[in-house]
């Protein structure tokens, strides 16, 4: 019986060549799933509006669409069933301080 013959230099180059490709396409194929999942996550938690800090309650014919920080307060956009929108300011332990009612042209 003959010897197995090895296989040519260029063969060699070639199948280390595919091999590298087919780790680089399952990398790739991985990293694309993980970035659709990751927005798909965001997108949901963003529908869900703004977080509000426990210790602020508004009225229940109200929705909170933005909230916002400041140095000793805490400032709510709110929505009304109507489509009236306030702002609400309160302190950072929940003591309203400000009601303003904005009205916008359209």
């Amino acid at each position: 019986m003959d010897a197995p013959k090895e296989d040519p230099p260029h063969l060699r180059t070639l199948r280390k060549l595919v091999n590298v490709m087919t780790v680089v396409f399952i990398l790739g194929f991985i990293t694309i799933v993980i970035v659709i999942v990751m927005q798909f996550t965001r997108t949901q938690t963003v529908a869900m509006g703004p977080a509000v800090p426990e210790l602020i309650t508004i009225p229940s014919n109200e929705t909170t669409s933005a909230v916002t920080f400041g140095n000793g307060w805490v400032a709510l956009v709110t929505v009304d069933f109507d489509g009236a929108e306030r702002i609400r300011t309160f302190t950072p332990e929940g003591y309203p301080l400000q009601t303003m009612d904005i009205e916008i042209s359209k």
